[in-house]
């Protein structure tokens, strides 16, 4: 697997690099944002490692330009950072990066963590039939939802969940249900990345006048057709 790791502690970085590529990563760095966008227009990357702090642009900052620049569709992320309450992990997977970390970690564990956001970036859909419940229509074309006229573009994961709510419009989607078919979980991570990325949906929804998703406490989510008419 071919990684960008943009870390700009030279002494962090290589510990990164060693210890992936005797796990047999293909591994790249990058020391500042600048430089990675650079290297991420080149192409070829299956994953990025990013650090939260860096010196030109902070990662939460970086991971929206790489979104931008790649139409939506850039390598899957696992954000590392010594900032590690639940409070800074929610920020980071509301952001958008797929996976977080906090520092100090163990190279097996980030490694798995990396082959987990590969696999499932593989299973999302980035091509192929429109999904369409009423008036509400979820576009791979453009990783876009729409809602009569207005549009929200959607990043890598929010368009997977919002496809799996789709898919199973009228019906009970559990926690855990999303946690193995969107992120490839098995098991409940720390922070709780179903409800901060279900927000975010949310918030793009609402803002094309479409709010069809309904939570029920303890028992998961409702994606209603007769609130997209």
């Amino acid at each position: 697997m071919r990684l960008l790791v943009v870390e700009d502690d030279e002494v962090i970085a290589d510990y990164l690099a060693s210890g992936l590529r005797a796990l047999n990563f293909d591994v790249d760095h990058a020391a500042t944002g600048q430089r990675a966008m650079a290297a991420l227009a080149a192409g070829g990357y299956e994953a990025v490692v990013l650090d939260r702090m860096l010196p030109d642009v902070g990662g939460i900052d970086l991971i929206g330009r790489m979104r931008a620049a790649a139409g939506g569709v850039s390598p899957p992320v696992l954000m590392l950072s010594a900032l590690g309450s639940v409070k800074d992990r929610i920020e980071g997977l509301e952001a958008g990066a797929d996976d977080y970390l906090a520092k100090p970690f163990d190279t097996g564990e980030l490694a798995a963590r990396l082959h987990a956001i590969v696999r499932r970036a593989a299973l999302q859909p980035v091509a192929g039939a429109e999904l369409v419940v009423g008036r509400l229509r979820l576009d791979p074309s453009s990783h876009s939802a729409r809602f009569g006229e207005a549009e929200a573009r959607l990043n890598r994961k929010l368009f997977s969940l919002l496809a799996h709510l789709m898919r199973h419009a009228d019906r009970l989607v559990t926690r855990d249900m999303l946690l193995e078919h969107v992120w490839g979980y098995t098991f409940a991570p720390t922070a709780n990345i179903v409800d901060a990325n279900l927000s975010r949906l949310r918030s793009g929804l609402q803002a094309i006048a479409c709010d069809p998703i309904e939570t029920l406490r303890g028992q998961g989510y409702i994606l209603r057709a007769d609130r997209c008419t």
